[in-house]
């Protein structure tokens, strides 16, 4: 690369890098919806289930997500000690 020249970093979209995070092994995780209002009639098992986070398996999915939160690191919830 020629002197003078830079290359660009790339701008996160911040709604998404708020709703993922990445394993150590390096899967995506998501949080589920419907979490905010409107519980009371919902079952207590059903409630629970809501805490949970799940593997986001589509690979284009994947592929968005990466596009979208580029620096994405490992262990930004919890950072090792």
């Amino acid at each position: 690369m020629p002197k003078g020249t830079k290359k660009y970093k790339l701008k996160t979209y911040k709604a998404a890098a708020k709703r993922f995070r990445v394993t150590g092994s390096g899967k995506i995780m998501r949080t589920k919806g419907g979490k905010s209002h409107l519980r009371r009639r919902k079952s207590k098992r059903t409630k629970r289930l809501f805490s949970e986070m799940i593997v986001v398996s589509a690979p284009g999915d994947r592929r968005r997500i990466k596009r979208m939160a580029p620096y994405l690191k490992k262990y930004k919830a919890n950072p090792p000690a």
